[in-house]
């Protein structure tokens, strides 16, 4: 075992070390430079076609789609919000330190246009049945737009294998394990209780999953914003000196507080980058997958959903947990992640560990079912949809099992899959991109004698013949 780990240790510092941090960072840069910030220049635009829309009860709908774009978005905050804006911030300051959190805002800047790319091409390339049947994401855009086939092949199996550990028996693991150590719940019973909600929600596919998901991330979002809201609103006086510690420690040798030894410039980006991806999720294209079944009239207005996704998950969660972790002043000489965030909320105010508790449970709960759809859409376009279909029956399973058995072994490799996804996805968007520039430019009327039709997007290299 002890071998293992070595070796894994060895592969992430090579899947990501500082090649991947370049590669995710520098395509979203890339990408947002190419259309000309378009997202911060149009950012009110955005939220008025997102949460505007939500507010006002008026989406979108009567286009081809299985589910709302709000249902859409719920789905990939679903799998997107979870243990990372609770356990990956406080992971994230205490290896790189407050600083850690400047470059995590940073990766979610650039990254608000990555996520834009993401869904606008996961509908472009999407695939529709005769029974309106919809399915996309990276391994579509990547065969259809750039003709590659084994590579999407690579993608939706390393995806497939991700969703059993990433998104499923770590999640449950993290949920059987939290409800324990808090109110002593035995973990056979957490395990049956995930299982069940798991198998009634899932099996009635993407429409149950996107309805169940829009009542669910809502309420847990809001539950655990108030919740530190309210710390934050209680320290108000200490909040300047917090984004003091954001700002200096992403910047200097050593991070302004003692206790911890220095922090170095370079441990901060990276720890801070590569948590905020973890957390957004942008480019590694799982969220994609979930976009791709909105009904919508244009692929880039399903964009603007993806660029509020990775909005609300890092700039607001995210900030608002480091805030709490910070103005509490108790991250100094405390060494575990998992439960960093507990302290800081009972510190906030009695009883607020509870709130991390129910986050925390709710969170991966919410996982567990995004990534599931994410999975078995994996497994259907990698082994095919007769046997694909079967998917859900392996994933459930798995489900139970992860809340009852020690997983170290799957939480060391979890990260590092999720890094094997990224690579094939982010090929895909850069060779894709002037399709994504033009489908923005079209979208924003910048060419307004342009017509959205498919099948003009499809496939920009011949496929080969067989």
């Amino acid at each position: 075992m002890d071998l293992f780990y070595q070796v894994n240790k060895s592969l992430d510092s090579i899947i990501w070390g500082p090649p991947m941090i370049i590669l995710l960072i520098g395509c979203g840069l890339y990408l947002t430079i190419r259309t000309n910030f378009v997202v911060f220049r149009k950012f009110p635009f955005v939220l008025k076609e997102t949460v505007g829309r939500v507010l006002a009860r008026n989406q979108h709908t009567g286009h081809v789609g299985e589910v709302s774009s709000f249902q859409a978005l719920s789905t990939a905050l679903a799998a997107t919000v979870g243990t990372g804006n609770i356990v990956g911030v406080s992971g994230a300051i205490l290896l790189g330190g407050p600083g850690a959190i400047f470059w995590m805002w940073i990766a979610a800047l650039v990254g608000m246009t990555t996520k834009m790319a993401e869904s606008t091409l996961a509908v472009a390339y999407r695939d529709v049945s005769d029974q309106g049947v919809v399915r996309g994401g990276p391994m579509y855009y990547i065969s259809k737009g750039l003709g590659l086939k084994t590579l999407a092949k690579f993608f939706a199996f390393f995806g497939m294998i991700a969703t059993l550990s990433t998104g499923n028996t770590v999640q449950s693991n993290a949920i059987s394990s939290t409800l324990y150590a808090a109110f002593q719940v035995p973990k056979l019973a957490s395990a049956l209780v995930v299982t069940l909600v798991t198998f009634i929600v899932i099996i009635g596919g993407i429409k149950r999953i996107g309805a169940f998901a829009e009542k669910l991330v809502p309420f847990m979002s809001g539950l655990y914003i108030l919740g530190a809201l309210f710390i934050i609103c209680t320290r108000l006086h200490q909040v300047p000196e917090a984004f003091g510690l954001i700002f200096k420690g992403a910047f200097q040798a050593k991070a302004a507080a003692g206790g911890l030894g220095g922090y170095t410039v370079a441990l901060a980006m990276r720890s801070g980058i590569a948590r905020g991806v973890f957390t957004n999720e942008a480019g590694l294209g799982s969220s994609p997958i979930a976009h791709a079944a909105a009904s919508t009239d244009h692929p880039a207005r399903q964009g603007l959903w993806g660029v509020f996704e990775v909005f609300v998950d890092t700039l607001v969660v995210c900030t608002m947990t480091s805030l709490v972790i910070l103005t509490t002043g108790i991250w100094t000489g405390h060494g575990d992640a998992s439960s960093l965030v507990a302290f800081s909320f009972e510190q906030g105010f009695p009883g607020g560990k509870y709130v991390v508790t129910f986050g925390l449970t709710l969170f991966a709960m919410s996982t567990i079912l995004g990534w599931e759809y994410y999975g078995e859409t994996c497994c259907r376009y990698f082994l095919g949809d007769k046997i694909g279909r079967y998917y859900k029956f392996i994933f459930v399973p798995m489900v139970f099992l992860g809340g009852l058995i020690r997983l170290d072994a799957v939480w060391a490799v979890a990260n590092n899959l999720n890094g094997l996804m990224a690579i094939p996805n982010l090929i895909g968007l850069l060779g894709l991109s002037t399709v994504f520039v033009r489908l923005q430019k079209q979208f924003f009327n910048d060419h307004p004698s342009d017509v959205y039709h498919p099948d003009e997007w499809r496939p920009l290299v011949p496929e080969k013949s067989k």
